[in-house]
């Protein structure tokens, strides 16, 4: 970041004779932006090459302290310094940002107007930060510290898109490879959930000639706490920071044992914390946190206790959080009372003002089965005056759900609804399955009305409990759109649920809909069960949609029984599209079921080409179709019967009496081998 000396005034008189490591990064302007050699050696060494690399505001000579401070004095008190800091002022308490920089715009420097883009930024006065960073860019008044701070913002107000075509828009290339401007653009995306495409930003910096410093790779490392494999995402981090000559330090070692604790990878977590302290780094209160939740996962409550110990032995004292999660081991252990003893020196220490000690342990209780004592310590809480929030609620409502009191479910579900006002995804669920439980139709409806109030995005379990809640009342068509509401969002149904609203679609004749459910959980990534292929393919026989069910026949023969595809069959030359029948015979033998008088098929298989065949005689345009039928069926054994051969003579001069005398006579050859055997 650049300094500007007006609005930082106060903090020259701590200036030395010769400067010292700034506490932060400075960037040179986008012009005049060279890249450095040494940006992969570490942070200290990297903000120290980007403070030489800048042109200084106040150029102060390391020989002279005295003539120093007398020029700086000097420039303090000059009209031009005096202008720029009025200037700042003003543009800051303006009402007008627009006609404030157009008055004096002229007067302020690029640090200047970097100095009230971060005061907007800390202050979240977003429209005006964006109103300044164009004006910015519009008068080439911009440095690479303006997109370094802009960026972090767009963060901040959640904004990444904005981030990310601010950061494209970058003209020039070598600007666009600065680290502290990539590092910014990471973060942002880090920050709001954006990883994967952190990553593919990452690696495309990379290629461009961005050379990473440590900060780069502890930004990633946070990354990998909340998503899929983070740990070995991590690692493989790791080993590439290592590559690259950089030392891991003490920051990225807590990240790293967060990362592992969030994966569930204790004795890695205990691993990396015994190297932290090899390499000479001291644990702060953050890396026993850390460790700690590692052994949450696990409930290895000795394993804490030893750490703790540990811990306060060093000289630390375990505060709020080294506490409540330490009674997140013991209760994950099943190790209630000392969870209670826990929560009584959390109470005593003033650490359990909020709800948060109290709920993890009615959690570990009401998942224990024990109701009552969970119902305990939540009125316990209530009477200290500790306010309960939604993760209370939820907690209890569903505990009441699970243990089928769904009237006290009810009631709490209606006390919260009386009495708060924050919601979120997890409280409306427990809400939701409250009165869906107690068969509420109109309160169901009411809090579905909330959420899109209140722009709460439905999750998996909301879905869930929806369908579920709509099947029981036989509102299929509504489970159905709730189905589709679910595919769309991204979520994929469960099967049981699934194969249930299914037989109810087909049951109320809504065919279509119950193959288009069945497609939403062909296609999603869970593993269906075989049998569910053939109760689709009754479903769509009974609504005669026979294109469907020849691609359910297509792509799952081997998983449907002989009967059901011989009803099909039936079905389809019968009633189906005509220039699929031959296909739909040649999939039926490929499958396995051969159409002859051997198998299960027999008197049924000449029922089918005697349909097959008067369906064409009936529509004489068809007569290709007809003919390669009769051409297929000797290769794989198969001939007419006596009345087909009669029925296709007598119409023979539709189709040309010499090709039809060749083909009969071909399988009339084909029948007496047969006879033979």
């Amino acid at each position: 970041m650049e300094l500007s000396p007006v609005s930082t005034c106060a903090r020259f008189h701590h200036i030395h004779p010769c400067p010292t490591p700034l506490s932060f990064p400075i960037f040179p302007r986008v012009s005049t932006t060279t890249s450095s050699s040494g940006s992969g050696s570490g942070r200290g060494s990297q903000r120290s090459s980007a403070a030489a690399g800048t042109p200084a505001l106040i150029d102060i000579p390391c020989n002279d302290a005295q003539k120093s401070g007398a020029a700086d004095a000097q420039r303090r008190h000059s009209k031009p310094y005096l202008a720029r800091k009025d200037a700042i002022l003003q543009v800051q308490k303006s009402p007008h940002l627009g006609s404030a920089l157009q008055r004096l715009g002229g007067v302020l420097k690029v640090q200047d107007l970097n100095v009230i883009l971060r005061n907007f930024g800390q202050q979240s006065r977003w429209q005006d930060l964006f109103q300044l960073f164009d004006w910015m860019q519009q008068h080439n008044k911009i440095s690479a510290s303006s997109y370094s701070s802009y960026i972090k913002f767009m963060g901040t107000s959640l904004n990444p898109a904005k981030a990310l075509e601010i950061y494209n828009n970058i003209p020039d290339e070598l600007t666009k490879t600065n680290v502290f401007i990539c590092n910014s653009v990471l973060r942002c995306l880090i920050r709001n959930g954006k990883f994967d495409s952190s990553m593919q930003l990452f690696r495309k910096m990379k290629h461009n000639g961005l050379i990473p410093d440590a900060i780069t790779y502890s930004t990633l490392l946070a990354g990998c706490m909340k998503v899929k494999d983070g740990y070995s995402k991590a690692l493989d981090l790791v080993q590439e920071l290592n590559y690259n000559g950089l030392q891991m330090d003490s920051v990225m070692y807590g990240t790293l044992l967060a990362v592992c604790a969030s994966n569930n990878r204790c004795e890695e977590a205990q691993s990396y914390f015994n190297q932290m302290k090899d390499e000479g780094h001291s644990p702060n209160i953050y890396h026993y946190s850390s460790l700690l939740n590692a052994y949450a996962s696990g409930g290895n409550y000795k394993k804490a206790e030893e750490l703790v110990q540990d811990m306060k032995s060093s000289g630390l004292v375990p505060n709020k959080v080294m506490l409540t999660t330490q009674l997140k081991v013991y209760v994950r252990g099943r190790l209630f009372e000392k969870s209670r003893d826990l929560l009584v020196e959390l109470d005593t220490l003033g650490f359990a003002k909020d709800e948060m000690p109290y709920c993890l342990l009615m959690d570990g209780l009401a998942k224990a089965g024990r109701i009552d004592e969970a119902r305990s310590v939540f009125n316990e809480m209530k009477g200290k005056c500790v306010k309960p929030g939604g993760y209370s609620y939820s907690i209890m409502i569903s505990s009441f759900c699970r243990g089928g009191l769904f009237e006290e479910a009810k009631e709490l579900a209606a006390e919260f609804e009386a009495k708060c006002d924050k919601y979120d995804v997890a409280i409306c669920n427990a809400i939701l399955c409250a009165y869906c439980r107690a068969g509420e139709m109109e309160s169901v409806m009411r809090t579905m009305r909330k959420m899109d109030e209140l722009a709460i995005s439905p999750d998996y379990n909301t879905f869930h409990i929806l369908i579920k809640f709509f099947c029981k009342e036989k509102l299929y068509m509504l489970a159905y759109q709730t189905m589709e509401d679910m595919h769309r969002k991204g979520h994929q149904p469960a099967e049981e649920l699934c194969s249930s609203l299914i037989y109810h679609l087909g049951k109320i004749k809504a065919h279509s809909e119950a193959f288009s459910a069945y497609s939403m959980l062909k296609y999603s990534k869970r593993t269906m069960c075989k049998a569910f292929h053939e109760k689709i393919l009754h479903i769509l026989i009974a609504g005669k949609l026979l294109k469907d069910a020849y691609v359910v026949v297509k792509d799952n023969a081997k998983f449907i029984s002989p009967a059901a595809i011989k009803k099909f069959a039936k079905s389809f030359v019968k009633l189906g599209n005509i220039n699929l029948i031959n296909d739909v015979l040649k999939v039926i033998h490929a499958s396995g079921n051969k159409i002859d008088q051997h198998n299960q098929f027999s008197a049924a298989s000449q029922r089918l080409f005697q349909m097959a065949v008067s369906r064409y005689i009936a529509q004489p345009e068809k007569k290709d179709l007809l003919l390669q039928l009769l051409q297929w069926m000797p290769g794989q054994g198969y001939v007419v019967d006596s009345s087909t051969r009669n029925l296709i003579l007598q119409n023979a001069h539709l189709f040309g009496r010499q090709l039809i005398a060749e083909i009969l006579s071909k399988q009339h050859m084909m029948s007496k081998a047969l006879k033979s055997h």
